[in-house]
């Protein structure tokens, strides 16, 4: 897995394009403020240790959310960042059992419509710690 996690003080998504037959049916647009959004790209690896690979990328998000003082974490299925690409719906399932897990942990998550292309507007402090990129 490969994520870059960016706090910003304004994220906003418009859906475009549908990029996979196994998207979101209801790709609505959306804007958070004061959010860690996690860019995540999920890859074939991953599978062999989905468990592991899963509790990584939540303690990721929740320590980064800490660090930024909120409880709003963004969800954004980027597989951009490397060229071998998961399952579709392997990766569509992980993003969902995180979901659940950073959620029941007390936060609050949004995620942008799964397999869309979406026009991204946002602000992000030049500061340390606004833009973290991990790789598990």
């Amino acid at each position: 897995m490969r994520m870059l996690m960016l706090f910003v003080d304004r994220l906003k998504w418009v859906p475009t394009t549908r990029g996979l037959d196994q998207g979101s049916e209801n790709a609505e647009q959306g804007e958070v403020r004061k959010a860690v959004a996690g860019f995540i790209h999920i890859e074939p690896k991953d599978q062999d240790n989905a468990s592991k690979v899963e509790t990584k990328l939540v303690k990721n998000l929740k320590w980064l959310a800490g660090k930024w003082d909120t409880k709003l974490i963004v969800l954004h299925s980027f597989s951009h960042l490397a060229e071998a690409k998961a399952d579709p719906q392997f990766a569509r399932d992980m993003l969902s059992r995180a979901k659940e897990r950073i959620e029941g942990s007390g936060y609050q998550v949004v995620e942008t419509p799964y397999g869309w292309f979406n026009n991204l507007d946002f602000s992000a402090p030049g500061v340390p710690l606004a833009r973290v990129f991990k790789e598990f």
